[in-house]
């Protein structure tokens, strides 16, 4: 349920902005912003939402979380009409865009916050109507920094009211404004706490359930690989009976000397007896060593698996709906959070305008990066031809990866190869889940598909920049 001009009328009506000081803007969503004002009322917070399905502007009552790091509208909003004192405050004719125009030194600013469900915006322009900036920035309305807005027009051309609105009255006591809030709260679609939790448990019991059924692989191979003692034990039977077996056997038949039982091994044909003897201890070798991984990686998962189901649990009694909302835009991943898991990530991770590249070193380290550090989207590059380093760009979401973002990580994918000194080289990349692992093959080795390939020179300045970005352990 969004709001109707009446009741953006009473809302205006009842807040008396006019006189009011801005003391600052808070920001803790893409879609949600916030003034704290102080006026003959006291301090208050005046809510503008953007949010589909919700879009409103009143004064709320519930503290709004801060973002986790600086938002671009907020920050411009700050840097411009704070101390600022309101002037007027206005609903252009019936059309659900409010006007506030705001005196800060010599200086006046218009806020606009046009609240139409699907075409949501707040806008800031100067007295003349030229676009400073926009909370979201929309090229095909002309809503951009430079543009010009100017809704009085067709406000004003509109003609009569063609459909006629009542106040709807929420349950409750109070001012319209607060049983507005308390009605958004609870129960006013997409940022009602009753929808922000059910998106919730559709989120984390998604992953949970994800989670859950790879633990179960997980513990299936274990207990198969549990069993590699046994391999060992065949190998041996078959080198102690080896004058017993005959070319082209396909079982052999002895006594287990350690257990003193009559036990059938199944033989490959082709294969001499000892070179079958040394098929079992290849597998018993690599069965062990991958019980070990196993092992950390179950253990690994039980934690994530607990911290997920223990987030939920906090989230299902969330009682702020801001709060919830921004964790679900956010991830709920916080700066200080980011630079810890960068600190205890394996390899070399450099942080370069927002992109996260990470550098595995040896064998064991590309292995560890592709078991618990990278996902299916994020980028892998490996130098052509020559022994390496893996080199992940970690995605983001609705970005496509920048041509020098690209170009970094190629440099630091040649400079931690065998062929750094020949000062250029032909690479591969492709996204890791296009990656699959090569039977047999040596830990870390994987086959890529879909691949693309880069030719990077090395770039001295480039790589002294990076080296600046890297993050410290």
């Amino acid at each position: 349920m969004s709001l109707n001009w009446r009741e953006i009328n009473l809302i205006l009506e009842e807040l008396k902005l006019p006189g009011s000081q801005i003391q600052k803007v808070i920001q803790s969503a893409f879609d949600v912003i916030a003034f704290r004002l102080y006026g003959k009322e006291g301090a208050r917070m005046l809510l503008v939402s953007l949010s589909p399905g919700a879009c409103r502007i009143h004064e709320t009552f519930r503290s709004l979380p801060k973002s986790d790091k600086p938002l671009r509208f907020a920050e411009f909003l700050n840097s411009r009409i704070v101390n600022g004192r309101i002037e007027e405050a206005l609903q252009l004719g019936d059309n659900r865009i409010v006007r506030i125009t705001v005196r800060q030194g010599e200086k006046h600013y218009r806020l606009y916050a046009r609240l139409w469900s699907n075409a949501a915006n707040l806008i800031c322009t100067d007295e003349e109507g030229l676009i400073l900036d926009a909370m979201r920035r929309l090229p095909k309305r002309g809503e951009l920094t430079g543009g010009r807005y100017a809704p009085e027009h067709s406000a004003a051309d509109a003609g009569p009211v063609k459909r006629e609105y009542g106040i709807r009255e929420p349950e409750g006591e109070g001012s319209f404004n607060e049983k507005i809030d308390s009605f958004y709260a609870e129960q006013g679609g997409a940022l009602s706490l009753e929808a922000l939790r059910e998106q919730a448990r559709r989120n984390f019991e998604g992953s949970i359930g994800r989670l859950a059924a790879s633990l179960e692989r997980l513990r299936e191979k274990e207990q198969e690989f549990s069993t590699a003692e046994t391999l060992r034990i065949s190998g041996d039977i078959i080198l102690a009976n080896i004058s017993a077996v005959k070319s082209g056997d396909e079982w052999l038949e002895a006594d287990n000397f350690y257990t003193g039982e009559r036990i059938r091994l199944k033989l490959d044909p082709k294969k001499s007896a000892a070179a079958q003897a040394e098929t079992y201890y290849e597998q018993y070798r690599k069965q062990k060593s991958g019980l070990e991984d196993l092992r950390r990686e179950i253990e690994a998962g039980e934690k994530e698996k607990a911290r997920l189901e223990e987030t939920l649990s906090r989230l299902m009694e969330e009682e702020n709906p801001f709060a919830l909302h921004k964790f679900l835009k956010t991830g709920g991943v916080k700066t200080s959070a980011a630079r810890e898991q960068d600190r205890k990530r394996t390899g070399l991770s450099f942080r370069r305008r927002d992109w996260l590249i990470i550098v595995g070193r040896d064998a064991a380290e590309n292995d560890e990066l592709l078991r618990r550090h990278v996902k299916g989207n994020d980028l892998w590059l490996h130098v052509r031809d020559f022994p390496g380093s893996y080199v992940f760009i970690k995605q983001k979401s609705g970005k496509t990866v920048p041509l020098d973002i690209l170009l970094d990580a190629g440099n630091l994918a040649l400079f931690y190869s065998k062929g750094r000194n020949n000062g250029e080289g032909d690479l591969f990349y492709t996204q890791v889940k296009y990656l699959r692992r090569a039977k047999g093959g040596p830990k870390g080795l994987v086959i890529p598909t879909q691949e693309k390939n880069l030719h990077v020179k090395t770039d001295e300045v480039r790589l002294r920049e990076l080296e600046q970005c890297r993050v410290e352990k």
